[in-house]
């Protein structure tokens, strides 16, 4: 029961990685505010989890926009009373060609991966450091961002951006206990990567370890690095990609 009464919140939580994220943290005895866009997705997956492990709300809303963000960090302390984590896991992918890359899918990629990880990291840090306890908040990356991989300019250059975002708050944040670090995935089985039926041989072949990550395995370390285990730990980018960016051979 590591995060016992702990408050968290996590974005993009309605399938996948962010979902199991939200079981583990309520199985070890946190109140979850579960946000996704969907309300149908964050409805059922707050219900099942409440079910299975204990205390979560569900709260939808679109990220990338400022006032929502606010409201669910407000909603968040009008329901627990507190914030004591949060693990920015909202984000978007889209692929295109860089000669024709749309401007319109270049800010939503950014609107959302950067800004809506930027100002939850903002207003939750302001009532944490009211709170004047520390706290943990976590930023969700990728190896796009370490690795160049085709057609993902953008949504590369995003994820490398907040792992640049977590190195510098450190120096806002520290102060104030609060502890600020990322977590970069490689190549996981998810909901959404495994609509394409190759997926899984593909990656298992191009993976050193032989296979892609499960959500479990990147749950886990989230969860590490938001623990008391991690209180040294800060401003730091853990990749969970089975050795896939030191060799990085292209799925293509």
């Amino acid at each position: 029961m590591r995060f016992k009464n702990q408050v968290a919140i996590v974005t993009g939580a309605g399938q996948g990685i962010g979902l199991e994220i939200c079981r583990r943290l309520a199985a070890e005895g946190a109140h979850v505010m579960l946000n996704d866009v969907e309300s149908a997705l964050s409805g059922s997956a707050a219900a099942s989890i409440r079910q299975a492990h204990g205390s979560c709300m569900a709260l939808s809303g679109d990220c990338s926009e400022i006032t929502f963000i606010k409201n669910l960090v407000d909603e968040t302390i009008a329901a627990f009373g507190k914030i004591d984590i949060v693990i920015a896991n909202a984000g978007i992918t889209l692929f295109g060609d860089f000669f024709d890359y749309t401007p319109d899918d270049f800010f939503r990629v950014m609107r959302l991966n950067l800004g809506g990880s930027f100002f939850l990291a903002q207003q939750a840090a302001k009532k944490m450091r009211d709170q004047t306890t520390g706290g943990r908040i976590l930023f969700m990356s990728s190896v796009t961002g370490h690795q160049a991989h085709k057609n993902l300019a953008a949504y590369g250059m995003s994820k490398a951006a907040l792992e640049m975002l977590a190195k510098n708050l450190v120096v806002e944040l520290s102060p104030f206990g609060i502890t600020i670090n990322t977590v970069a995935p490689g190549a996981t089985a998810t909901e959404r990567t495994n609509s394409d039926p190759d997926y899984e041989a593909t990656w298992s072949r191009i993976t050193p370890i032989g296979r892609p990550a499960s959500t479990s395995d990147i749950a886990a370390a989230v969860l590490f690095l938001v623990s008391p285990a991690a209180g040294h730990i800060t401003g730091q980018t853990l990749i969970v990609d089975g050795g896939w960016t030191s060799v990085s051979p292209s799925p293509y």
